[in-house]
């Protein structure tokens, strides 16, 4: 049976990125930019006023003057004057470009203004340039700002803004099938029978991919029939690149989930990871290259695999960079049970004493899903092994 990283590393094997498209900056946000792309100009592209205040030639403050004539105003967006006098000063807003023949900047906190006039009255030791933030500091122009595989969040369009692009080519959103499995599941105020149960993880499955601005584009509920199965499942294939199905993976008489991905033409990469919860999980690679994965119908077990596996390939899939996941220092001791790893929920801030620490919310069982309300995520602690209070782990957020 497989361990956890080496599922992960069966998945990222199998996967290739999807074709790049090009997308309005204005839609852009969470998704994959897949281009290198450089500054437009030298960021900053001027010695730009970093204060309200101010601007003089320099050497005329160090040779002791400490009242100016002001001779004009500096606004951020005008083109400034030439400081014509040394004896002059021009006064500036944060964010305009230093006029030429001054070579700082003196905040207004430290100046009296009257008559025309600024006098310095809190004399400050001034350096050439001080307060101006100088042109080409964070990037020169033609250098790489963003890398491929890097995802836009707000900054990182800011980003690609400031570089005047007005589109950008990105990873594709792909197209997801959530499936839900089983006789037993009825949908949300619908009449349900004492040994039925709501169906639940697709919601829970479509609502952490939409957080995660990957929205499902289907949403179905097929019965527990092989032959439908197969025939629904495969109709799914033809129209989607990832299906996500939730429950009859396991060793049940009902549990046709495998067999019928097979007969829709899914190659199996493997069954079964040796952890707990989700023990079950089943991993293939459609006809077309479709990534499949039928998470274990528990509803713990399906987010623990969602968060754990789905959406680090769905990441690869739309040419992310992959990255390690966050660690977090365990509150407590941990005592880990040989044979299979232990995904625990967990609290952040539960502890006064170690408040970047996570304190263990262990469920009452992988059908448990009502203790997951409110937890931060989970960790992944490893088996056979003692954890002190402070060891690091991997930790997932929900």
């Amino acid at each position: 049976m497989l361990t956890p990283a080496a599922a992960a590393a069966a998945i990222a094997a199998e996967l290739s990125p999807l074709p790049a498209e090009r997308c309005a900056l204005a839609a852009a946000a969470g998704r994959v930019l897949r281009e290198d792309l450089a500054a437009e100009r030298d960021q900053p592209p001027f010695d730009r006023v970093a204060m309200d205040g101010i601007a003089v030639a320099l050497a005329a403050y160090q040779a002791g003057r400490r009242a100016f004539r002001i001779a004009g105003t500096v606004a951020a967006g005008s083109e400034p004057p030439a400081l014509a006098d040394a004896a002059d000063c021009l006064e500036v807003m944060t964010g305009a470009m230093l006029p030429p023949g001054c070579d700082a900047v003196i905040p207004v906190e430290a100046l009296a203004v009257t008559g025309g006039e600024a006098t310095v009255t809190d004399a400050p030791p001034l350096a050439p340039f001080a307060n101006v933030h100088r042109r080409g500091t964070d990037a020169a122009a033609g250098s790489r700002v963003l890398a491929a595989g890097t995802p836009l969040r707000g900054p990182e369009l800011a980003i690609v803004a400031s570089a005047g692009r007005a589109d950008v080519l990105v990873g594709p959103l792909p197209r997801i099938a959530v499936v839900s499995t089983g006789d037993e599941l009825i949908g949300p105020g619908q009449p349900i029978r004492p040994w039925q149960v709501r169906r639940s993880n697709a919601y829970g499955i479509g609502a952490t991919l939409a957080l995660h601005g990957l929205p499902p584009r289907t949403d179905r509920h097929l019965r527990d029939d092989l032959a439908a199965l197969t025939a629904e499942l495969g109709a799914l294939l033809a129209g989607h690149d990832v299906l996500v199905l939730s429950g009859g993976v396991s060793a049940g008489r009902f549990d046709h989930v495998p067999a019928a991905l097979a007969a829709a033409g899914v190659r199996q990469v493997f069954h079964k990871v040796a952890q707990r919860p989700g023990k079950p999980l089943w991993f293939g690679m459609g006809p077309a290259g479709q990534a499949v994965f039928a998470l274990p119908g528990n509803p713990v077990s399906t987010l623990v695999c969602l968060i754990r596996y789905v959406l680090p390939a769905l990441a690869q899939l739309a040419g992310a960079t992959p990255l390690p996941p966050a660690e977090a220092p365990l509150a407590q001791t941990y005592e880990g049970r040989a044979g299979l790893t232990a995904f625990v929920p967990v609290d952040r801030g539960a502890d006064p004493q170690r408040p970047a620490a996570v304190v263990l919310h262990p469920t009452h069982g992988s059908g448990d899903f009502t203790s997951l309300a409110g937890t931060a995520g989970f960790v992944e602690l490893p088996p056979g092994r003692r954890l002190e209070p402070g060891d690091c782990v991997p930790i997932y957020t929900w």
